[in-house]
């Protein structure tokens, strides 16, 4: 076995480079349709108000469990509010990597739904406006589901399904923010 160093270093390099991208999720397969900055922005007509934080309590474990059949993978999450509207940054696997959409939810209906980053291979048409328009107005139910349907796209089940599942969680974390 012939061992070439500049050619061994140039793998392990490229070994290195894929282990960081897919352990921080700056794959070169990510795009990016709208920073998260860029749409807390907008949601604010130009002027994002401060971030706050709710911090996910035993109390608010049961439901968020139920809304998206696990747990929610963090402790606290972050928020944008003024008045009676809030912007969320939230995210979900769809098969096997996180979508992150940005949500604004104000007299606890949503009026804006987008996908910001997209890493799937497969279910990107999902980041269309005819799919995310059908959130407009959806509001949630006591049983915690959207009081209204929205029409799946064939090929992308998973990734509609992980976005139904952010509409609802934005939807409840809406409430308990203006608690």
């Amino acid at each position: 076995m012939n061992l070439n160093t500049p050619r061994l270093t140039s793998l392990a390099l490229a070994a290195a480079m894929a282990f960081a991208y897919s352990t921080f999720g700056d794959t070169p397969d990510e795009e990016v349709y709208l920073a998260p900055e860029s749409f807390v922005a907008e949601s604010f007509d130009g002027a994002s108000p401060k971030p706050s934080v709710l911090w996910i309590t035993n109390e608010l474990k049961p439901d968020i469990q139920k809304i998206l059949g696990h747990d929610y993978p963090a402790l606290r999450v972050r928020y944008w509010k003024d008045k009676e509207r809030t912007a969320w940054i939230l995210e979900e696997i769809g098969k096997v990597k996180p979508i992150t959409v940005g949500i604004v939810v104000e007299d606890g209906r949503i009026t804006r739904l987008k996908v910001l980053i997209y890493r799937e291979s497969h279910g990107w048409e999902v980041k269309h406006s005819f799919f995310t328009n059908q959130f407009t107005d959806a509001e949630l139910t006591e049983k915690l589901r959207l009081n209204k349907n929205i029409d799946g796209i064939s090929g992308a089940t998973l990734s509609v399904n992980a976005l139904k599942r952010l509409g609802r969680l934005a939807l409840f974390l809406h409430q308990q923010a203006l608690r």
